[in-house]
């Protein structure tokens, strides 16, 4: 039986994150586990869900050092989509939505996913040639992908500004219908309820302070509640996995960044659709409750606050108001920062370190929250069978040194 009911899970969707640890309380860890993993946010909960249910190795540990889903599960903007250009990006994001598409149902949780389409818009000649190569690169790969006017822009999303005289104008976009949003905590939580259910410890408050090896060997975690030991330990945090990967004595081509959101005043329904832009650098979509959800990229500079410039959101807000006059008058409810991993070539890392037993799964950049059932089925198979899935096969270490990156820098053509 899950160790926690369904009743506090409701109350839990309705308060804030800071609220869930006083709602359920987490076990005891045990001194030994089949495998470890370090994060419990969305792909670190996904991770040990599919263990459990694809790879039936039910004796896990989760190990969060705040409360789950408190990092950066609870703090982005919700897109869904996997309309990426190159082969391994597309594959492992379009599995990825294909999960999504039956999530709710595996999990019997409603994780509220909303494909309301995504789009992509192009300002100059450069953007036109680009969205309409990656158009045609998705379709190749089997994932939906349409080219649209200006005029079909305007269909799409009523309220967008199409005139001719912008400085920057809307020359056409690229268009998922497939894609959209689904609720953050509630993938978390759905997460959570299913692993527990299958006897996955999820212990919260249990900061991991050390990696314990015996010569190129994991053996365990050194952690604020004690020292645990496991065979397998997969390290999934997001904005700390160089940290972790130090401690584990690898140096990791990752950086951190501030990446920040931000939310309006609720508003009747009047976005109909996922709308991003890279040449400006702002997105915006409107949440259930009414919210517009805005954001732009990351910050440029190295850190880890959960904060950044304020630039940023003076530029996507002045990006907003030219795209859509509509929402000049509107005010700002609340902003927040997340921090990202990112790896040299804007992809992630999903890949077996040199030390046996220790795996890594980082470097998402802004992918991470689209990406989170195909990211935890896949690094649940490289735990489990030590040996890279198909899909994350690319994704390696060793790309670093033979020089087969994916690079998706500006290659998605989006903000996010």
């Amino acid at each position: 039986m899950p160790r926690f009911s369904i009743f506090s899970v409701a109350r839990n969707a309705l308060s804030h994150h800071e609220n869930w640890p006083r709602l359920w309380r987490s076990p005891e860890p045990r001194p030994a586990y089949d495998a470890i993993i370090v994060g419990g946010g969305g792909h670190g909960l996904a991770t040990a869900y599919y263990l459990a249910r694809n790879h039936g190795v039910t004796n896990v540990a989760v190990l969060e050092k705040g409360w789950i889903g408190g990092g950066n599960t609870g703090r982005n903007t919700t897109i869904v989509r996997s309309n990426y250009l190159w082969d391994a990006s597309a594959h492992i994001y379009e599995h990825a939505m294909k999960l999504w598409e039956g999530l709710a149902e595996d999990l019997n949780y409603n994780v509220m996913l909303s494909q309301r389409g995504v789009m992509n818009l192009a300002h100059n000649l450069g953007d036109v040639r680009e969205s309409r190569r990656r158009v045609f690169a998705n379709r190749l790969n089997g994932v939906d992908a349409e080219w649209l006017t200006p005029e079909q822009c305007k269909a799409e999303c009523p309220i967008l500004n199409t005139s001719p005289g912008l400085r920057y104008p809307v020359m056409g976009a690229t268009f998922q219908r497939r894609g959209g949003v689904a609720r953050h905590d509630a993938v978390a939580w759905g997460y959570a309820r299913a692993a527990d259910a299958r006897g996955v410890d999820i212990i919260q408050n249990c900061e991991v302070t050390g990696i314990l090896r015996d010569g190129d060997r994991v053996t365990g975690v050194e952690t604020t509640r004690g020292v645990i030991r496991a065979p397998k330990v997969g390290i999934v945090t997001a904005g700390n996995t160089s940290v972790l990967g130090q401690m584990a004595g690898l140096r990791l081509p990752i950086e951190s960044h501030p990446l920040q959101a931000l939310v309006s005043e609720p508003i009747k329904p009047v976005h109909p659709i996922v709308v991003m832009s890279n040449a400006v650098h702002v997105y915006v979509s409107q949440s259930d409750k009414g919210e517009l959800v805005i954001g732009a990229g990351v910050d440029g500079f190295v850190g880890y606050g959960q904060r950044g410039g304020f630039s940023i959101i003076e530029g996507q807000m002045g990006a907003l108001k030219e795209l859509f006059p509509i929402f000049s008058r509107l005010k700002l409810m609340r902003s927040w920062g997340g921090i990202v991993d990112t790896c040299p070539d804007a992809s992630p890392l999903i890949t077996k370190t040199p030390v046996q037993g220790l795996y890594i799964n980082g470097g998402w950049g802004t992918g991470g929250f689209k990406s989170t059932p195909g990211s935890g089925w896949c690094f649940a198979h490289t735990i489990a069978q030590d040996e890279p899935h198909p899909l994350n096969a690319p994704f390696s270490l060793e790309r670093f040194v033979t020089g087969d990156l994916v690079d998706e820098h500006g290659a998605a053509g989006v903000a996010h």
